[in-house]
């Protein structure tokens, strides 16, 4: 049985815990193959919403199994909260396995984070301060502390003062903070050890004899393709893979074992943090988006910025992950425009550009060049079917599909988990 995938297909923030909630009850395994508690997916399921920002979306789902795969970044402690938060409203999480060499975001990660945004004033990247691009650092520079490591204290130990060493001689000197000490992080990690050895396995072995057996694996990236730190907007990326090739590296799954590639892209644009946005709105319009499509992270609390939706992108996204479908999120929040404008191409330096540019500056200095559809004012939520749909949505969405060059094989008409009109199916 093949694996698939599922990435954000613009800069995150797109929906993609509603995709994986639906297709929860189909697949055996939901993984999450990279990023930390920097993400956030919400997930509505009758009235009761569930905001998850480390746990894979499938651990709502009974019959399936939620991983941590290798390539995550772990913060001991809000993972220990996020779970008892799920216990104490019913939700079983004792199935939940995480791979034993994921990377642990510790104390002077945080701190790490926190006074490097502050430090670098007007440049800061717009990090959610939680530690993930210091912990995937130490991972890079083979300083990292894995979950594996919480259960032999010598080399614990070893490892954090190894990489305490060279840090906090720039928190003293660099930034005027008082240095870590070595073996009070190392206790505080060692009280996580007990109550994180019923979940940690081997996840690579996990899922690939799981595919061997039949099983279907969902494999879920957090952020989104433009957060991409080799294929994003960089620096205003974040520190991993969330794109679909992504997905091998942070699960041990091989690339010859996944077949479809699932993008979600919601019905117009946002993104949270700096960095450069073409079609970004600072009118009455970009406030009606926010407020109408509830446009506040998950995780930081801060309103988004919003704009229309950019088909560059898209075709830059269905290129980079190569997608076979296309998840179309938030439909609904686009009705009671008289026109919806589409952004078609970029104007740069005089120049019709039709794809995203090559340089950072030139993406920085690219104007929108928009085509304009006539909108909708009846009430979509109920439609479960594309001929539910009023002409001018089916219009616009065939647009996208066309612009985007994907086929849109799921659509969202509101928040809950049934409100989405399935055009292809997304497993068979």
């Amino acid at each position: 049985m093949p694996a698939l995938v599922l990435v954000g297909a613009q800069w995150g923030d797109e929906g993609k815990g509603k995709a994986t909630d639906l297709l929860g009850a189909r697949v055996d395994y939901v993984v999450r193959y990279q990023g930390g508690n920097n993400a956030g997916h919400t997930v509505v399921i009758g009235d009761e919403k569930y905001a998850l920002h480390l746990l894979p979306s499938g651990i709502l789902t009974p019959t399936c199994t939620p991983v941590i795969g290798n390539g995550v970044v772990i913060d001991p402690a809000v993972l220990f909260t996020e779970l008892a938060g799920l216990d104490a409203r019913g939700i079983d999480t004792s199935n939940l396995k995480i791979s034993a060499n994921a990377h642990v975001i510790t104390p002077f990660h945080v701190e790490n984070d926190k006074v490097t945004e502050r430090f670098l004033g007007k440049q800061r990247i717009g990090t959610t301060g939680r530690g993930i691009g210091p912990t995937y650092m130490d991972k890079v520079a083979r300083l990292g502390i894995r979950v594996q490591d919480l259960f032999d204290e010598k080399i614990l130990r070893e490892k954090v003062a190894n990489a305490l060493s060279t840090r906090n001689q720039v928190f003293v000197k660099v930034f005027n903070r008082m240095p870590f000490d070595a073996d009070q992080v190392t206790d505080e990690l060692l009280e996580f050890a007990a109550p994180l050895q019923p979940f940690v396995t081997d996840t690579g072995l996990l899922l690939n004899n799981a595919l061997d057996d039949g099983k279907l694996v969902l494999l879920e990236g957090s952020q989104g393709t433009l957060l991409d730190i080799d294929h994003g907007t960089y620096p205003f990326v974040t520190s991993s893979n969330p794109t679909t090739g992504g997905a091998c590296a942070g699960s041990g799954i091989g690339p010859t074992r996944i077949d479809r590639s699932i993008g979600i892209l919601k019905a117009y644009t946002t993104r949270v943090g700096a960095g450069p946005f073409p079609t970004e709105l600072h009118d009455a319009d970009g406030e009606k988006l926010r407020q109408v499509g509830g446009e506040v992270g998950v995780t930081t609390g801060r309103d988004r910025r919003c704009g229309w939706f950019d088909a560059p992108i898209a075709r830059y996204a269905t290129r980079v992950n190569g997608l076979t479908d296309i998840f179309l999120t938030k439909l609904d929040v686009l009705t009671g425009w008289e026109q919806i404008p589409v952004c078609v191409a970029y104007e740069v330096d005089g120049q019709k550009v039709d794809d995203i540019p090559m340089t950072q500056t030139d993406f920085h200095h690219a104007k929108p060049l928009y085509e304009y559809l006539p909108g909708w004012s009846e009430d979509i939520s109920g439609a479960r079917t594309l001929a539910d749909l009023p002409a001018n949505a089916q219009n616009y969405v065939a647009f996208l599909e066309a612009e985007s060059k994907c086929r849109i094989s799921a659509i969202g008409v509101g928040q809950d988990r049934d409100a989405t009109i399935v055009v292809h199916d997304l497993v068979d």
